[in-house]
């Protein structure tokens, strides 16, 4: 593991222009590690008008995660976890393997993903 992983709570923080979101973005662009996006929580942000600016500004520097690959490990999440949330799946599969941090607005729902999961422990940052 080596990254960032950002949520679609932290998408929408630095669509706010929250400073602790993009100090996070800058600190990862320094230390010259990946910051990803699952591409389903880019989905459940994006609409493309002019007020998202900053969020497109930001994406700039991100890699998006895609989710075809992995729709089949994100149902079987989703059993295991009786969650019927694919985004939240999505995200704790990426998040456990490609990062070491993730940045949340949904800390408690991700740490039992994660667990059910089984695989890597990024630290969960809230938002």
């Amino acid at each position: 593991m080596s990254g960032t992983v950002l949520d679609s709570g932290a998408l929408i923080a630095m669509e706010r222009n929250d400073r602790g979101m993009w100090a996070a973005l800058k600190l990862a662009a320094l230390e010259g590690t990946d910051v990803v996006v699952p591409s389903t929580a880019l989905a459940q942000v994006w609409r493309g008008t002019r007020g998202q600016a900053r969020l497109a500004q930001a994406l700039r520097h991100c890699v998006i995660a895609p989710f075809d690959a992995l729709a089949r490990e994100v149902g079987e999440l989703c059993g295991r976890a009786r969650t019927s949330d694919i985004c939240d799946s999505h995200v704790a599969i990426v998040a456990a393997t490609r990062g070491d941090v993730l940045y949340t607005s949904d800390p408690q729902d991700l740490r039992v993903l994660i667990l059910a999961y089984g695989a890597g422990r990024p630290v969960i940052v809230s938002c």
